[in-house]
């Protein structure tokens, strides 16, 4: 582990309008949560949530996991994480990664080629550009020419990288501040931050938890199988849990979305399979089973709040830092 453990929440909230969430954002920064975690899938981008919280609280790092690498060319990524550098000078971490062919080449008719290539050229372009540098040239899957920030960060943000299955746990290890985790127990954090660590020393390691300390299991069951199963069918998140040993746990939901049965296949999720990667129970069962993670090895625990099963300001108060 790099250091003390973090413990941040997802953010903007689901079911507010991202201005009225300001008092969210303070509530959590004075409670003791040290970071406030973004990501970039659908609703909103994962900048400008940021951004604006930067103003409502000064002291939570702020990041992003993840902004798609083939959904923006790498010039605009670059402005991106300087104008998100700019307003959280220290306290800003922009999260690359390949995400997957739906997002990329079914929602923004974007080509979704050479995932891992992608991810390490535009991961190679930031380094470059946030640190002053001429990022121009030619990389395996872009060439870029003429670009130059203007503006000399004081602070150039951390750079991690998602990832899944050795190759990119390896990228992310040797060439970035660190890996981001997602859907994985405590053992798949240290089967994961093992390979993580061994390239080089003070890598960070996060990974986003899903979690609700409420004791209505089924509540929060019925999220965990509407969202787990197109998340985890999409091939390379398949392959992950295969990579994992995992794949026992979801065979019979595999085999029903292959079929185009997508009602079946959330039902063929068990209880066991969804309390694997969705935690709730008591606030005190909640808090342990994070500690688990960290134990694992992990640094950052981003909190994956259900929403759908408890109001989430009242799931704040019950996780809050002791």
């Amino acid at each position: 582990m790099t250091g003390q453990a973090r413990l941040g929440v997802s953010f903007p909230l689901q079911d507010e309008p991202l201005v009225t969430q300001a008092d969210f954002v303070r509530d959590l920064e004075a409670m003791g949560y040290s970071d406030l975690w973004s990501s970039e899938a659908q609703d909103l981008d994962g900048l400008v949530p940021l951004a604006l919280a930067s103003t409502w609280a000064r002291t939570l790092r702020l990041g992003v996991a993840i902004l798609p690498v083939q959904t923006r060319g790498p010039a605009l990524l670059a402005m991106g994480a300087a104008a998100l550098a700019e307003v959280a000078p220290g306290r800003c971490v922009i999260g690359l990664g390949s995400s997957s062919e739906w997002i990329v080449s079914v929602q923004n008719a974007r080509p979704f080629e050479r995932p891992f290539h992608a991810t390490r050229d535009a991961l190679r372009f930031l380094k470059k550009a946030l640190a002053g540098e001429d990022p121009g040239g030619e990389y395996d899957t872009f060439t870029s020419r003429g670009f130059k920030l203007r503006r000399k960060l004081a602070v150039p943000p951390k750079l991690m990288v998602a990832a899944l299955r050795p190759g990119m746990l390896e990228l992310a290890g040797r060439e970035s501040d660190g890996a981001i985790l997602n859907m994985v127990t405590p053992e798949d954090v240290a089967k994961s931050a093992a390979i993580v660590r061994a390239q080089g020393d003070g890598r960070e390691v996060a990974a986003r938890i899903y979690v609700c300390p409420t004791t209505d299991s089924e509540a929060v069951r019925r999220v965990a199988r509407y969202s787990m199963a197109p998340y985890l069918s999409v091939p390379t998140y398949r392959l992950h849990q295969e990579w994992l040993g995992n794949a026992h746990h979801f065979e019979a939901m595999w085999k029903c979305w292959g079929e185009g049965d997508i009602r079946g296949a959330r039902a063929a999720l068990s209880d066991e399979a969804c309390d694997r990667l969705y935690i709730h129970g008591t606030p005190d069962y909640c808090r342990a089973r994070i500690q688990d993670y960290f134990d694992a090895g992990l640094d950052t625990a981003i909190l994956g709040l259900v929403e759908e099963a408890m109001p989430p300001r009242e799931q704040i108060r019950l996780l809050a830092p002791e």
